[in-house]
């Protein structure tokens, strides 16, 4: 079973190399012929053409796209306010089993200010 697949890819491999073969042909051919399809003599000319027309002051850079305007007006939470009423709360929510998330939820507060008041109740368990 493996051996048959192993030959399909040979084959599909195999397959991958002649199409490259195939492009690759086709490409010098098409570009060794374009001085042709735009009027010029030779690819000598047809060169000196295309580099006279990127000389100076004929190059212009891609314009940058900027964002949406409505994108960039994100409203801010504004700040919490932690009061002792604020520390109580949170202790007795913890005392009552409620996650860190949970109670960031209930208050109002970020779950960062949540963990900073149990790390200064001392309500965090010390690491091992």
């Amino acid at each position: 079973m493996v051996t048959k697949q192993i030959k399909e890819l040979e084959v599909t491999k195999a397959k991958i190399v002649a199409l490259e073969k195939s492009i690759a042909k086709r490409l010098h051919k098409e570009l060794s012929t374009l001085h042709d399809k735009y009027g010029f003599g030779s690819l000598q000319e047809f060169i000196r053409a295309l580099k006279g027309s990127s000389g100076p002051g004929s190059y212009k850079p891609a314009r940058k796209v900027k964002a949406p305007k409505a994108a960039s007006k994100v409203k801010r939470r504004k700040r919490a306010i932690i009061t002792d009423e604020t520390r109580a709360s949170v202790k007795k929510l913890v005392e009552a089993g409620k996650t860190g998330s949970q109670i960031a939820k209930s208050l109002g507060i970020s779950l960062p200010s949540v963990q900073n008041i149990k790390k200064a109740q001392g309500l965090v368990k010390a690491r091992a």
